[in-house]
């Protein structure tokens, strides 16, 4: 593997963290909306992700390679969780139902900042493998002259 691969591999795996690390702070911010443009309290969403086959690489550099065959990450879709909403009684609150039961939104606030956590490590991970690839690139570089 050259290093331009590890590059594209690291550089995948970073847009896929920062992906995850935008709807986890987007299910923080709406986890107390109660009323959303489709009607209904919000629903929390999760990234699913899918390793696909690296671009630019041909039938060579796969038979020379040192993996069974290099693998870039992606994000495939965003999903909505299924989980049933939260029902708080609040007859006061202007979203409530005849019963004074309000809807709260499934966002486990919990999850969503230890996914956060954990999308930071990946993330940072990835750009300590990134620097890495640089600074061999840049020894090779030194080695030529």
């Amino acid at each position: 593997m050259d290093v331009l691969t590890a590059m594209k591999i690291s550089s995948s795996a970073l847009k896929a963290e920062r992906a995850r690390i935008n709807i986890s702070a987007m299910n923080l911010a709406n986890a107390n909306t109660t009323r959303t443009i489709d009607g209904g309290p919000y629903k929390a969403k999760s990234v699913v992700f899918a390793a696909k086959p690296l671009d630019g690489v041909n039938f060579r550099d796969t038979l020379n390679s040192t993996t069974e065959r290099l693998r870039q990450v992606e994000v495939v879709e965003v999903v909505e969780d299924q989980a049933p909403f939260k029902e708080v009684y609040d007859p006061n609150h202007p979203d409530a139902d005849a019963n004074g039961i309000v809807k709260l939104p499934n966002v486990n606030v919990v999850e969503q900042m230890t996914d956060i956590m954990s999308a930071k490590r990946a993330y940072e991970a990835n750009v300590t493998a990134l620097d890495a690839a640089k600074n061999m690139a840049l020894k090779a570089l030194d080695i030529g002259r």
